[in-house]
């Protein structure tokens, strides 16, 4: 799942709104954005081809350090210390350390069999990506959501809706876009997900 992760940190914003919107974006996010590293770093691998939908033309066949569920609850309470250290915002901590693992849990619905439940442990997912048109209704149902959500506590300027814009796009191109040329273009492309947080960042109307 690609924009319902985004939508859970609009959601989110409402709940805890002195948590910054774009790092709310980065713990819904940070499996995504640790796994193109990992990948240009040799320590996950994975091969390029086509499914039988739009959503697998990836074989995410390594990917135990950014995907497994025991790594991901790793990932989120060192996300959530981090920022009660410099904070002192335990609600705020909970909310992203909870968001990182929500990744976790999303994508174990749309996933085929391909999530460790740890490393070298089993794999797990229900399969929503078999199904293309029912995922994509779906996440356009929790991205419209999410964003209602978070206009009902904060105004929304340009930059904002341009994020919008952006995020819109790219999730249609991934569905009618052909399988990329390599497994190394699919790791530098997704290093793009790294502008979000502070796209996010700059989106947001200080109240």
């Amino acid at each position: 799942m690609f924009i319902g992760h985004d939508a859970c940190s609009f959601a989110a914003k409402r709940v805890t709104p002195r948590v910054s919107l774009g790092l709310l974006i980065a713990a819904a996010n940070l499996l995504d954005l640790l796994w193109p590293v990992f990948v240009l770093l040799g320590i996950e691998h994975v091969r390029v081809q086509r499914g039988p939908t739009p959503f697998l033309n990836l074989d995410l066949y390594d990917y135990p350090w950014s995907h497994s569920l025991l790594m991901s609850i790793v990932w989120g309470a060192l996300f959530a210390l981090g920022y009660w250290l410099i904070t002192r915002n335990g609600r705020g901590a909970a909310m992203l350390g909870a968001l990182v693992v929500s990744h976790w849990l999303i994508d174990f619905v749309v996933h085929v069999p391909d999530l460790p439940l740890w490393p070298g442990g089993p794999k797990v997912g229900l399969g929503l990506w078999n199904h293309t048109a029912a995922t994509a209704i779906i996440e356009s149902l929790m991205f419209i959501g999410g964003i209602a959500l978070y206009l009902q506590k904060h105004r929304a300027r340009f930059a904002f809706w341009s994020l919008i814009v952006f995020l819109t796009g790219v999730y249609i191109t991934s569905i009618v876009a052909p399988p990329p040329p390599s497994e190394r273009a699919v790791a530098w492309s997704a290093l793009a997900l790294w502008l979000l947080p502070f796209w996010a960042w700059r989106a947001e109307v200080r109240e």
